[in-house]
């Protein structure tokens, strides 16, 4: 795909998009990437990244193995991701620390309107797309009531956690930041951004390298082979998901094993409603206007 550099800077906002989403514990990466109309060609361009390019790579073919992976695509959508994780990583847990609600309200029309868009592109409804619908939102509700776990600062559960939580970060519906939550490292893993811990970051990375580039292999075949069904469970993910995104919420202490844990349950809305509400509207219509400049791009 021939691309100026106007279409590259405008990759790198996408990516920026990405990175933004990414630092929330509930909302995927992958959304603003089917929202941005790059979810195929970044699957495939990270699949791309196999022993033949890599072969390329090693020998000296610079210039084939960037081709080979699309690299001018990843460079600049990578570059979002990173400029939005390092610059916003401090800015997004402070709001989530002391405005919560309105943080949620908006990820929350975010998603409504990813959800409802990605089911557009499923092209006939059968017992099948609806079983996958229904699946994906199980699924998805089912990790947002599970229990976050107090876990080991290990190297190498930190090598795993980056293996796992990036498999999260590009599916729809499901976030890597909460799936971290979930494996009780998101703080860790944010306080090592904010303080540029290179070992934790590094082997972090690896893990992250390592998991995507296997699990895209596997999204690539569903998307290509099973297409209505795949968009059926992602848009069911997204559904599921938005249990975790609900704006209010109680906290509750519990005492495990001699460690607090936090549990969150929702609740009806009882403070900053109307301008919850305000903002919700912002994010479905932001989701709108993008589907629509994409479509149009298509």
């Amino acid at each position: 795909m021939e691309r100026r550099i106007k279409d590259y800077a405008v990759l790198t906002l996408k990516g920026m998009a990405m990175g933004a989403a990414d630092v929330v514990p509930g909302v995927s990466g992958g959304t603003i990437a089917f929202i941005a109309g790059i979810y195929d060609e970044l699957i495939n361009s990270i699949k791309s990244i196999n022993m033949h390019s890599l072969k390329l790579l090693f020998t000296g073919k610079i210039a084939a193995f960037w081709k080979a992976v699309n690299g001018n695509f990843l460079f600049a959508l990578l570059l979002g991701i990173a400029i939005s994780v390092f610059s916003l990583a401090k800015l997004i847990t402070y709001l989530l620390l002391n405005e919560p609600v309105l943080v949620w309200s908006f990820f929350f029309g975010l998603v409504l309107a990813s959800t409802w868009f990605v089911t557009k592109d499923i092209k006939g409804w059968n017992w099948k797309t609806v079983a996958g619908f229904v699946g994906g939102a199980v699924i998805a509700y089912y990790i947002t009531v599970a229990t976050p776990a107090e876990t080991s600062t290990n190297l190498m559960f930190i090598f795993l956690c980056g293996a796992i939580a990036i498999c999260a970060m590009i599916l729809p519906g499901i976030s890597g930041s909460f799936i971290l939550v979930l494996l009780g490292k998101y703080f860790y893993v944010m306080e090592a951004v904010k303080t540029l811990d290179l070992v934790v970051l590094g082997v972090f990375a690896f893990g992250a390298a390592l998991g995507i580039t296997s699990f895209s292999r596997v999204l690539s075949y569903a998307l290509k082979n099973f297409r209505n069904i795949t968009l059926s469970v992602l848009s069911g993910f997204m559904l599921g998901s938005l249990n975790k995104v609900w704006p209010w919420k109680e906290i509750e202490k519990l005492v495990s094993d001699g460690h607090e844990v936090m549990i969150e349950h929702n609740i009806a809305p009882n403070t900053e409603v109307a301008e919850a509400v305000v903002l919700m509207l912002i994010g479905f219509i932001l989701v709108y206007v993008l589907e629509k400049i994409s479509a149009k791009k298509a």
